[in-house]
């Protein structure tokens, strides 16, 4: 079978074999996606509110991130305003020059007064520095005398004298002392002896004041955040109420609209059948035997030329009786379910047996029963367009229409093949030609039921179509 240029196809097969058909695809078995359906009123409702918890347990995080920064950046400023006033208040003012010198008694003196007027305002380590890095005083007094390199903010502080406070993690070497007191506050500024040498001032706070000022902004920002989502999400319930109802008004509306619309269509394709049927249809059948007995008179006088004539008129006019009624049944296709597709295909082959073309159907009742009515209109509209194409283009002896089980795909399991003896055609040149329209419906129909739709053929060997189609058990 020679068909018409088909589709341009979608996907292209492989020979495995030289022997082996080259198949060319022309719908690949994929339906296309539908629009889902509009969610039920309860769907919507438990969205809603599973969208208002995300957003919640979202604020609730934004906001416990926002109220630990926002409360650190506050109690570093009252720290570091406090350690600038014990500096300036309590700390220069104590200072001796002979503190530098090692005297003791300039250390107990100093002493006394960070141990009786600083350490108590909630500070955990006091460290007095010399520029080069060595520690001239702190309350712990293991210190007392050790060396360590500055850190580069800490110089920064001394040579553009300012308060420098921060939250540290005690991973410098001189902090040995206060690691098992956990996260700090450290806060350093300079301050100057009587004789004008620049020390750094160093102190450790406790972290906690930070994390209760935390909760506090948490508790106040939450709880307003909270009471404001919660007024918003009941505010919300009655709009989207109102919104459902409007939305299953138009979807009602447009339900009835479209079925009104079925409804409409199948009336008047009803109407254009039964008046097709009991008007051109039988008339021609009436012609047809009018003709038929014509012959017969003719034949019976002895003009057996004319008798000739006459009854290959009368065959063409059978012939168009039959594709009249297998335009019925597209016209109607309640009538392809209630005579089966059986029936219907042979009706599709009984004109081929006029024009002198051998046609053999077998098709399996129980398989054919699986398919859903649109898979059974689909496999008739196939098969009528491929003898059409036999009919036109062939020039085949022999054509073979099958309807069974398909072993090699569980996901279309029943295949339709039309496999004709005619001259063929090289599927090479399907790309480089214009999609046919019959082949390009087919293709398109095969798309939609989700069947695969594909053809193979050669020169001087024939054409074979096979359409595998999908069962829709719930039919």
């Amino acid at each position: 079978m020679d068909p018409p240029p088909p589709l341009a196809p979608q996907a292209v097969g492989e020979r495995t074999h030289q022997n082996l058909p080259l198949w060319w695809t022309l719908a690949d078995g994929v339906a296309p996606s539908r629009v889902p359906p509009l969610p039920s009123r309860r769907r919507m409702l438990v969205q809603l509110s599973l969208a208002a918890l995300a957003v919640f347990a979202l604020v609730v995080v934004g906001t416990s991130f926002a109220a630990s920064r926002l409360a650190e950046r506050q109690v570093l400023n009252d720290v570091a305003h406090r350690t600038n006033l014990l500096a300036l208040a309590v700390i220069q003012p104590a200072l001796d020059d002979r503190l530098l010198e090692g005297d003791s008694a300039a250390f107990r003196a100093f002493d006394n007064v960070v141990r009786v007027r600083v350490v108590p305002n909630g500070i955990k380590r006091v460290k007095l520095w010399t520029i080069d890095g060595t520690i001239v005083y702190s309350d712990e007094a293991s210190l007392v005398g050790k060396h360590y390199v500055l850190d580069k903010e800490q110089l920064n502080t001394l040579a553009h004298p300012r308060t420098q406070a921060e939250a540290t993690d005690l991973n410098r070497s001189e902090n040995e002392f206060e690691r098992n007191d956990g996260k700090l506050l450290e806060v350093y500024q300079p301050v100057w002896t009587p004789n004008g040498t620049e020390l750094l001032f160093e102190v450790y706070g406790d972290y906690e004041p930070v994390q209760e000022r935390a909760f506090d902004l948490w508790r106040g920002l939450a709880g307003v955040l909270a009471t404001s989502l919660m007024l918003l999400l009941v505010l919300m319930i009655p709009v989207m109420w109102r919104l459902l109802d409007r939305l299953d008004a138009a979807q009602h509306q447009r339900e009835a609209l479209l079925l009104r619309a079925i409804e409409a269509s199948a009336r008047e394709r009803r109407r254009i059948a039964a008046d097709l049927h009991d008007g051109p249809v039988q008339d021609l059948v009436a012609s047809s035997l009018a003709v038929s007995g014509a012959a017969e008179v003719e034949r019976a006088a002895g003009r057996t030329g004319l008798a000739a004539t006459i009854t290959e008129a009368a065959a063409t006019v059978r012939a168009s009786v039959a594709s009249l009624r297998s335009l019925l049944v597209d016209i109607y296709p309640e009538r392809l379910a209630d005579a089966g597709l059986s029936t219907t295909l042979a009706d599709l082959a009984r004109p081929l047996s006029g024009r002198g073309i051998e046609v053999d159907v077998d098709v399996d009742e129980a398989v054919a029963a699986r398919l859903s009515e649109v898979a059974q209109q689909l496999a008739h509209r196939v098969a009528r367009e491929c003898l059409r194409n036999v009919v036109r283009h062939a020039d085949a002896c022999h054509v073979t229409i099958r309807l069974g089980p398909n072993d090699d795909d569980p996901a279309h399991p029943v295949l339709l093949s039309v496999e004709d003896d005619g001259i063929g055609f090289d599927p090479d040149i399907l790309p480089r030609l214009e999609g046919h329209f019959g082949i390009r419906v087919l293709a398109d129909l095969a798309t939609e039921v989700g069947a695969v739709l594909r053809v193979s053929s050669f020169r001087g060997r024939g054409t074979t179509w096979q359409l595998a189609l999908p069962v829709e058990e719930a039919r």
